[in-house]
């Protein structure tokens, strides 16, 4: 029996590296094959410490089971939650086509799909101690001479980092998809660290955890513009994000519409907030605004909403029915944001939650019309109205 099990770890190694291209960062572990794997692995152990001899033998497969029953467990919540897709994702280890930044300006090549690069944004305004934000550039960027592209910035959440866009979120295929279709044209994706460590929660304000506020709208354009020359801020930059930096995105768009045309809202609650739900509004003025209703008023949606109008502003909802506070949210926001001039796309996804299938196809739905905005014409738009 154990040959035998020893056979089916042998065939499902195989099965997960072909499907990977050999390369065991890009491993699937959200699929069944992954989950069967840990499963025989699991029943290989207890028939190897069932039958083991030796009392140490015993305990060591003991030992070995549990431990095994406590990854399995992981990987069955980490599956259910939609969070870590690839082996790499959940060691932290670079996706297998980042590019080193200098390679990536020196490059004279154009190639088939878009490249991503890690880059160190300089803090030279904030001081936010930030870790290694990623860029994507899509294949046309390459061309010489070369051309000036727009840029979509791209939020994650808390839990999170910058590599969740391009893990499970699938960021640089949709986009690729969509320079596919478009002649290698696609914007510039910038994914920057909003919280400097994976369980902190700024909501992307200037508050004691770091001016994180001036280093998004500061910056950051001022080194992706030069660095990558692209378009002027305004109405060729866009930001978007999912959960956390869904919130991020419209409070940022609202406080600074010169310097986005539109904005992206995947499964954000009300506002900034250090808790799960909208009505916790008294631990986010404590502990981001040191106190002050008025500071949490300007970054309140709703209260920037009824404030002054907004006719050029562009902004794309999307948000899973079964999201209870973030489908709340976006119940609230989407009527004031109509009210005051913006152009709204609203989208409600049956039987979504808050998970990265959700996140992933928001930005693929509205990726179009982003576009569009930001200047790359696309004739497959649409806004829906839901």
């Amino acid at each position: 029996m154990i040959a035998a099990l020893a056979v089916v770890v042998a065939v499902l190694v195989v099965v997960l590296l072909a499907e990977a291209d050999g390369d065991p960062r890009d491993v699937e572990v959200t699929g069944w094959a992954f989950h069967a794997l840990l499963g025989v692995l699991l029943l290989l152990v207890v028939v190897g410490a069932v039958r083991a001899r030796r009392r140490a033998s015993r305990a060591l497969g003991v030992l070995a089971a549990v431990v095994l029953l406590l990854v399995t467990v992981a990987a069955g919540v980490n599956t259910y939650v939609d969070y870590d897709r690839t082996l790499g994702a959940v060691f932290g280890v670079e996706p297998a086509d980042e590019e080193p930044l200098a390679r990536l300006l020196r490059q004279t090549t154009v190639p088939a799909a878009g490249e991503i690069a890690p880059v160190t944004i300089p803090p030279r305004r904030s001081g936010f101690a930030a870790r290694p934000a990623l860029v994507y550039v899509p294949p046309a960027w390459f061309a010489r001479p070369r051309p000036r592209l727009p840029v979509v910035v791209l939020l994650h959440g808390t839990p999170g980092t910058p590599s969740d866009w391009f893990g499970p979120g699938r960021a640089a295929a949709t986009a690729d998809a969509f320079a596919a279709a478009h002649g290698g044209t696609a914007p510039i994706l910038v994914a920057p660290d909003v919280n400097g460590t994976e369980d902190a929660d700024t909501e992307c304000v200037d508050s004691s955890l770091g001016r994180v506020e001036t280093a998004l709208t500061e910056d950051l354009p001022a080194f992706v513009t030069s660095t990558f020359r692209t378009q002027p801020t305004g109405r060729a930059w866009a930001v978007a994000g999912l959960s956390e930096g869904g919130s991020c995105a419209a409070m940022l768009a609202l406080r600074h519409p010169t310097l986005f045309g539109t904005f992206g809202d995947y499964a954000g609650l009300a506002g900034p907030r250090v808790g799960d739900t909208n009505a916790d509004t008294a631990s986010t003025v404590s502990g981001l605004f040191g106190g002050s209703a008025q500071a949490f008023r300007a970054h309140e949606p709703a209260s920037l909403l009824a404030a002054r109008r907004f006719p050029r502003l562009g902004g794309w909802f999307e948000v899973g029915d079964g999201d209870g506070e973030p489908y709340a949210a976006q119940q609230t926001l989407v009527p004031l944001a109509r009210r005051v001039g913006i152009t709204v796309c609203s989208v409600v996804v049956p039987g979504g939650g808050h998970t990265f299938d959700v996140f992933s196809e928001a930005f693929a739905d509205s990726l179009p019309w982003i576009a569009t905005r930001v200047g790359i014409p696309s004739a497959e738009v649409s806004c829906p109205q839901q």
